[in-house]
Formats: structure tokens, sequence, C-alpha cells
């Protein structure tokens, strides 16, 4: 990687491209982000951090149409998904706006004997590194950004190579909004400068969404030199149909859960559990939605399905395809390719040994599976390496408390899909990463602790 580079998805033509930040230039932008934090961040109250975080909320809805049109450009989301991409993150950073007093309130801790008082004080740990990913470019720096700016962390942020303009417009707003120079600092940094800025004593801590490959590498790093890590990974989502009293409710529920951000969201579903009994209605229905989402341009308002972010990506996703049928899978449905466009595909009968079995399918692909009872669901529910979302359909409210405390994933959502919102802390465990972001969670997780003991 040379530089940042504008590559539309949707029509292969290339834009603006954006110089690598040198060494030197890194080092600086620490350096001003470390004196952020003891001169900007150590001398406000959060109340005063919360009200700058407000006016980035506004910001963000301000230019709304213009943060979305960026995005429409960079990596292909539709147009009315990016507008709702960038209402939700403008409620993010008002969700923390709004609350962060509360959530950063000392908690007094009573004691067991002895005179005095204890409490525990949340404080800021310093420069933090945020590394970015290019499906969703304003909502994943907000879940990142918004909570840690109020406590009063400092952020580098380094984007997705991709995604260089939305970077800029959105170290824009944190300058326009009041933040001093170093709070905010967007940085076009190489993959081969991490390694380094981690290691710097100046940072305190590293946020990245991505890959398990690049979760592992950073982790590694971060470990080495004793710095926190929160890693938000990859998914394959299982979404489980035991039983439903409107089926169609349900399969209308898949769908959306499949294809949102044109079926590239780590926590998409896309594994569709379903029991004997619902299988063939199930499968026959969301074949016939699913497929009804026709990829289309992304300016369009009327668009469900853009390209995928790259034609990288579309021919991955066409190799692996290929890959799961010579192993044995059955297609329902034959999505084809055209350039980074890629139609809906439902496949079946998966096994165990097949590489899809446990690969993620990042694109518009779904994979459905026959299970004859509860405890089969379950079984292959759990049988990945992942663990981010889940999804459920139950009728019986006992089963789905009983299966949701069995499902080995950060989140289990009953009964609907797409139900994110700023207070639902968000994260995974097993290979999908560690810690949680959003929520009264998201803002503790680089937050010093500070036990405050008063004996008179």
């Amino acid at each position: 990687m040379n530089k940042y580079v504008v590559t539309n998805p949707a029509t292969g033509t290339s834009g603006p491209s954006f110089t690598l930040a040198t060494d030197d230039e890194v080092s600086d932008a620490i350096g001003v982000a470390d004196r952020a934090h003891t001169e900007f961040s150590r001398r406000t109250s959060v109340a005063e951090r919360a009200a700058l975080m407000q006016r980035v909320a506004d910001l963000h809805t301000e230019r709304r149409e213009h943060l979305a049109e960026l995005i429409v450009r960079e990596m292909g989301k539709p147009v009315e998904q990016a507008l709702g991409e960038v209402d939700f993150s403008a409620d993010i950073y008002s969700y923390y706006a709004t609350h962060g007093e509360a959530f950063l309130a000392d908690e007094p801790i009573e004691l067991l004997g002895g005179e005095g008082t204890a409490f525990m004080r949340s404080a800021s740990l310093g420069v933090l590194l945020g590394i970015m990913p290019w499906n969703f470019p304003y909502y994943q720096v907000a879940r990142f950004a918004g909570p840690n700016l109020v406590l009063g962390n400092t952020i580098l942020l380094k984007h997705a190579s991709q995604c260089p303009e939305s970077a800029a417009a959105i170290e824009e707003i944190f300058t326009d909004a009041g933040f001093p120079a170093g709070a905010y600092r967007n940085l076009y940094a190489s993959n081969a400068q991490i390694s380094d800025i981690i290691a710097d004593p100046r940072v305190h801590g590293v946020s990245l969404t991505g890959s398990e490959g690049a979760g592992a590498a950073v982790a590694e790093v971060a470990g080495r030199n004793l710095k926190k890590v929160v890693l938000e990974l990859g998914g394959s989502d299982p979404f489980i149909v035991l039983s439903a009293d409107d089926l169609e409710e349900a399969v209308d529920a898949a769908v959306a859960a499949r294809l949102d951000n044109s079926g590239q969201s780590c926590n998409a579903a896309k594994r569709f559990i379903v029991i004997d009994a619902l299988f063939d209605a199930f499968t026959e229905s969301f074949t016939a939605k699913i497929t009804g989402n026709v990829p289309a341009d992304p300016t369009s308002p009327e668009t469900t399905l853009g390209p995928l972010s790259s034609l990288g990506a579309a021919e991955n996703l066409e190799e692996q395809l290929q890959r799961a049928e010579a192993q044995g899978a059955t297609v329902v449905a034959r999505g084809t390719r055209d350039g980074a466009f890629f139609s809906p595909t439902v496949i079946t009968g998966v096994s165990p040994q097949s590489d899809a079995y446990r690969e993620e399918f990042f694109g518009p692909v779904a994979a459905i599976y026959r299970v004859q009872d509860e405890a089969e669901a379950v079984q292959v529910a759990n049988d990945i390496p992942y663990g981010l979302g889940s999804y459920l359909f139950t009728t019986d409210p006992e089963q789905a408390l009983r299966v949701a405390d069995q499902i080995e994933a950060g989140m289990v959502f009953i009964n609907g899909s797409l139900l994110d919102s700023p207070e639902l802390p968000f994260g995974g465990v097993k290979r999908s990463g560690f810690g949680r972001e959003l929520g009264r969670f998201g803002i503790a997780e680089f937050a010093n602790r500070k036990l405050i003991r008063i004996l008179k």
C-alpha cells in the first residue's frame, strides 16, 4: 500500500489519492495527541467534553447528505443505508454526550469495617489508537471515539485505505465541533507503521475492528508491549428458527439480517438453522424474497443491494462459492457476479467437513441448515470458531432463554433482527474478539478504574 485511494466499486473508476504519513509525521501526531490529553482532557470536565460531543452529533446530522455521498463512492453502500449509518452515528455521539456524566460518576464502595470512605473513579488512560474497517466508515468510528473522548482519552484513527475522504470528513467534524488539535487525529498510516505506533510508550491502548488475521497481529504486538486491546473481528452468526406463529415475519427478519450493508457486516446472519418441520417452507419463502433484491446503482434511493466493497471482494466471494459447491453444497439459488456486483445466493447441504461450514461469507450468500430438534440447532450454531452475534425465533419464552443461555456468542437477539441501538453493548467471544463497545460498558473499556480510599 503506497497511498490511500478512492476506487468506486460500482463504476471501477479511481478518485482522489492521499499520500501515506511519514514516520516523522506519525511520531509528531502521537506527540500532539499526548499533549492534548495533558493540556485538554485533564483540564476539562466530563460535562465540558460531553457538550463538544453533542456538537459532533449535530454536525453529523447537518452534513448527513455529504457524508453519505462519500461512502457511497468509497465502498458502494446504497445511499439510503449510508444516510442511516450517518444518523446512527449521530445517535451514538449524542448518547454518550447525554449519559457520559452518569456513566463516569464516582461509585461509592461500602466498607466492611474501619473509618473513612472509598470509591471508584473513572480516569482516562491517554492516547488510544483506533484501526477501523471500510464496511461502516462512520459507525465504527463513533463506537470507539464517542465514549473515549467523553472519558478524556485522545484518539489516533487509522482508517481503511479505501476510505480516506470519509476519514478526513470525520476529523473535520471533531475540529469544527471545538475539540483541540490532537484530541482526534486522522492518520494515513501504513500497516507497517502500526506496530511502532502500538509500541510507542505514549500510546496506551488499541481498538481494532477487522479481520481475524489483523486482530491476531495487533493483539500480539499489544501483548508484547502490555497495552490494553479491544478486538471486534469476524462472525458467522446463526439465525435459528425453532417455531413461529408467523413464518413470513421470521423470513423477513432473516432476509434483512443477511442483506444489511449488502451482506458485508460482521454481525449479519449468515447461517440459517431451521427446524425440520419449517425447513421447506422457510427455504422456499426465504429464497424468493432474498433473490428479489437485485444489485443496482448505490446512488439510487430505491436500491437495497449495492456492489461489494471492491472487485477483489466479489472475486473472493465467487471463489468461496465455487469451492463450497465442489465440496458438496447444493446451490438453491445461484447468484452471479458482474464486476463488484453480486446477486444473492442460497445454498444448502453444507457438510461439517467442507470449508463453507466454518468460513464467513462476506457478501449476499446464505447457507440454510436443516435440524431435527433444539439440541441439534444449538450444536450447529456453536460448531464454528466465531461467537459474535446470533438470532433466535421461537414462540416459547422458556425455550428462548434456555437456548440463549447455550449459544456461544456475545449477543443474542430473540424474535427480531436489526435491533442495534447505542445503549446495547456490542462484542463477541471466541475468535470474534473480546471487549465491548456501546452502552455503559463501551465507555469503561479504556478507563483507569481508580480506587480512592480516604481514612480521614
